[in-house]
C-alpha cells in the first residue's frame, strides 16, 4: 500500500475520503507543517492516521482528552495497528515499559498528554526513537488549546514547540474544530510552522437546523420538542443535579431517558453510553462530560437547557447532531433567568489572586507536600470533599484550580478512569512460603494465579475485582479489603480502581506567598471570557441574521448567505409567504366586492375558502381601515368606491 486511498480502504473500509481530507494528508506526506480546521465530526483523526501509516517511524499524537486518547488507541488496535497511550494514572513501570516499547517495536502511534512532553524520561526516550527508527509526524489534536485567545487554553501545549527542537525534521499537523482567525494565527506561530499550509472546511452544516427558544417553562418546552422530533438526542445541562432531575422528569413523561456525568463510576458511564448508542435509551441528559470520543452519527437532536459560556463550546456540542448528514436540530432553550445565571457564572470563573494563592497552599497542606518537592505521581482529588475540608465553596475551589492549571502549575484531569491493577511483590519461592505460613490467604493467591497466571510475577496486570470475588465466593468490597491488606504486607503491588479526578503538579511545590502568577494574563483571560459570553447572549437575541451565518462569522467565515433551515430563516420565509398570501387575499377581496357581490364577513369566507382564515380576516380589516372596503347599514361589506 503506497497510496492514501489504499490505506483508507484497507484499515477503515471507506471507498473515498471526505472533502479536504486527501488534501490535508498529501500536505503532511509532502513534509509540510499543516493546520487543519474541520468541524466536529469532520474526520480529523483520519488526516494524521493515514499519512502516519504510510510514513516510516512513530507518530506522536498530543491530546488533552484522556477518554478520546483511550478510545482512539482502542480503535487503532482493533484494526491491527500498533498504538499506545501515556496518561495520568499509569505507574512508573507502565510508563517506562510503554516508552521502551516505542523505541524497540514497530509501534506506529504514541498518544500523550501535553504535560508528558516536558518530562526528562519522555524526552530522552524520544531522542532514542528518533535515532533508531525515526519520528514520522507530530499530530496535535485540539490545537486551539495552545492559544491564550482560545476558549480552552492549556499552558502545557506550549511544550510542543520545545519538542520540535528535538525533532527538527519532523513535520507537524495541528487539528481543531473550533478556531477564530486570531486563534489560527496564534496556533501557527506558537507551533513554529515552517512551509505551513492551512486547510479550512466550511463551518456550515447544511443539514443542521439551529434554533433559540425563549421559554419560562423550559422543561415543558423540552418535552414538546422531544415528542415532535423523533430519534435519539442529547440534552446538555450545567450541573450533575440538574442532569439527574431532568432525566427523571422525562422518564415520568414516557421518554426513555437517562442521565450522565463525570461523577458516575466507570461501569455506570460505560453502561449508560452503551444503552444510548444502541438505542435502549433515547435521550441522554448530561453535563459537558458526555459526547467527546463517542461515535454516534444518527443523533437527531441536541438541546442546551443551560447556556454555554462561549460559542466554540456550543458549536462543538451542537455539532454532535446529524453527523450522518441527515436532517437534525440544535436548540437552545433559555430565559432571562438563564442569562443572569450565565453572567454570574462567568464572572465568578476567574477568582481573585489572593484566593488562587490560598487554594495553592491548601493543596500543599492537603497532600502534605513540602516547598521545593516535586511529586511524580498524580493525586486523587474530590473537589467537594476538599472544599468541605477547608470550609470553602466547591465552585471557588474549582475555578481557582482551573486558573492554577492555566498558569502551568498543576494539571487537573476532570474525567479519569483507571482500572485496578495488581502484581506480586514476592518471588515465586517467597510467595509459596507466604502461602504456607498464612493459610487463610492461600485461596486469594491461587485465585489470582488461576485468573491471570504467572504474568503477575513479571508485571502489573489489569484485574477484574468482581470476577475475583465470584471465584472466592465473597463480596467485591471484601475482596478489595483483602488485596489492600496484602499490599500493606508488601505481598502484592495493588493499585485500586480510580474514578476521581486526578491532580498533578507540573513544577516543584512553591511557597504560596512567593509563587509566580501572571496577574496580567489572568486579567486578560477574564476579559476574554466576558467577551465570549456576550457573544453568546448576542446570538440569543439576534433574530435578524441567519443562525448559521452568525456562527460562521464568529469563526471568521464571511460571504455565507443563509442556511434556510434555522429558526430565523424559517421565520423570515413564513413572513415572506404570508406577505405573498396577503397580497393574494387583498386582490381576491377587492375583485369580489367590485363585482357587486353583497355579503357579510362569514359569507365572504365561505365564498373564497381561504387556507388561512385568520390571515384573510386580517387583510379584510386592513382594507376596511384604509377605506378600500366598508360595512353598509345592514352589516354587509361593500366597495369603498361606492361611498358618496
Amino acid at each position: 500500500m503506497n497510496r492514501p486511498i489504499d490505506v483508507l480502504k484497507n484499515y477503515w473500509g471507506y471507498a473515498q475520503f471526505r472533502p479536504l481530507q486527501e488534501d490535508i494528508i498529501q500536505s503532511v506526506l509532502d513534509g509540510k507543517d499543516t493546520l487543519a480546521l474541520l468541524p466536529t465530526g469532520g474526520g480529523k483523526s483520519i488526516c494524521f492516521q493515514v499519512p502516519a501509516l504510510l510514513l516510516d517511524g512513530l507518530c506522536i499524537v498530543v491530546t488533552p482528552l484522556i477518554a478520546l486518547m483511550k478510545d482512539q488507541v482502542y480503535q487503532l488496535q482493533k484494526r491491527g495497528i500498533s498504538a499506545a497511550a501515556l496518561h495520568a494514572g499509569l505507574t512508573k513501570r507502565e510508563i517506562d515499559y510503554t516508552l521502551e516499547n516505542a523505541v524497540n517495536s514497530e509501534m506506529k502511534f504514541l498518544y500523550v498528554s501535553p504535560e508528558r512532553l516536558k518530562t526528562e524520561l519522555f524526552q530522552e526516550r524520544i531522542k532514542r526513537v528518533e535515532a533508531e527508527r525515526g519520528v514520522s509526524l507530530i499530530a496535535v489534536d485540539e490545537a486551539h488549546c495552545i492559544s491564550q485567545w482560545g476558549y480552552d487554553f492549556r499552558p502545557a501545549y506550549l511544550e510542543i514547540a520545545n519538542i520540535r527542537e528535538l525533532l527538527p525534521k519532523t513535520p507537524i499537523v495541528a487539528l481543531t474544530a473550533t478556531a477564530t482567525p486570531k486563534v489560527r494565527k496564534d496556533i501557527q506561530e506558537r507551533l513554529k510552522f515552517k512551509n505551513g499550509q492551512r486547510f479550512t472546511k466550511s463551518f456550515s452544516r447544511p443539514n443542521l437546523s439551529y434554533a433559540v427558544r425563549f421559554e419560562e417553562h423550559k422543561d415543558r418546552k423540552l418535552l414538546e420538542i422531544i415528542n415532535r422530533i423523533q430519534g435519539s438526542g442529547i440534552v446538555y445541562v450545567s450541573t450533575r443535579k440538574h442532569a439527574k432531575e431532568l432525566a427523571a422528569f422525562l422518564y415520568r413523561n414516557h421518554v426513555e431517558a437517562d442521565f450522565y456525568h463525570a461523577g458516575l463510576t466507570h461501569q455506570e458511564r460505560s453502561q449508560k453510553q452503551e444503552d444510548w448508542i444502541h438505542g435502549r435509551t433515547r435521550i441522554i441528559v448530561s453535563t459537558n462530560a458526555f459526547g467527546m470520543g463517542i461515535d454516534k452519527p444518527d443523533v437527531r437532536l441536541v438541546v442546551h437547557m443551560d447556556l454555554p459560556e462561549n460559542l466554540e463550546a456550543y458549536y462543538q456540542e451542537a455539532g454532535r447532531a446529524g453527523r450522518d448528514e441527515q436532517k437534525a436540530f440544535a436548540v437552545l432553550i433559555c430565559n432571562q433567568k438563564g442569562i443572569d445565571t450565565l453572567r454570574k457564572r462567568v464572572e465568578q470563573s476567574v477568582p481573585e489572586i489572593d484566593l488562587i494563592k490560598e487554594v495553592y497552599q491548601m493543596l500543599g497542606n492537603y497532600f502534605q507536600l513540602a516547598n521545593g518537592s516535586m511529586p511524580e505521581q498524580s493525586f486523587d482529588i474530590d473537589v467537594p470533599e476538599f472544599a468541605n475540608r477547608f470550609d470553602r465553596h466547591p465552585l471557588e475551589i474549582f475555578h481557582a484550580l482551573k486558573v492554577l492549571q492555566e498558569q502551568g502549575l498543576i494539571y487537573l484531569s476532570e474525567e479519569f478512569f483507571s482500572p485496578p491493577k495488581l502484581s506480586f511483590a514476592l518471588s515465586q519461592g517467597k510467595m509459596y512460603e507466604f502461602q504456607i505460613a498464612n493459610a487463610k490467604y492461600d485461596p486469594v493467591v491461587k485465585a489470582l494465579l488461576r485468573l491471570y497466571g504467572g504474568e503477575l510475577y513479571q508485571q502489573e496486570v489489569v484485574i477484574n475485582e468482581s470476577n475475583l470475588a465470584a471465584l472466592l465466593g465473597t463480596s467485591t468490597k471484601a475482596t478489595r479489603d483483602v488485596l489492600a491488606y496484602l499490599a500493606q504486607l508488601n505481598v502484592l503491588n495493588y493499585l485500586p480502581q480510580k474514578d476521581k479526578p486526578q491532580l498533578s503538579f507540573l513544577v516543584p511545590k512553591q511557597s504560596a506567598d512567593r509563587m509566580t502568577l501572571d496577574s496580567e494574563s489572568i486579567k486578560e483571560r477574564r476579559k476574554l471570557k466576558l467577551h465570549k459570553m456576550e457573544r453568546v447572549i448576542a446570538y440569543l437575541h439576534d433574530t435578524d441574521n441567519c443562525r448559521t451565518r452568525q456562527l460562521l462569522q464568529y469563526f471568521g467565515e464571511e460571504g455565507f448567505d443563509t442556511c434556510g433551515v434555522c429558526d430565523v430563516c424559517i421565520s423570515k420565509k413564513q413572513h415572506g409567504d404570508d406577505d405573498k398570501l396577503k397580497q393574494h387575499y387583498k386582490k381576491q377581496l377587492l375583485n369580489l366586492m367590485h363585482s357587486g357581490v353583497v355579503a357579510d364577513a362569514e359569507k365572504v369566507v365561505s365564498l373564497l375558502k381561504p387556507k388561512q382564515r385568520d390571515l384573510l380576516m386580517e387583510v379584510l380589516s386592513e382594507l376596511i381601515d384604509h377605506g378600500e372596503l366598508h360595512y353598509d347599514d345592514t352589516g354587509n361589506i361593500v366597495s369603498g368606491r361606492q361611498i358618496d
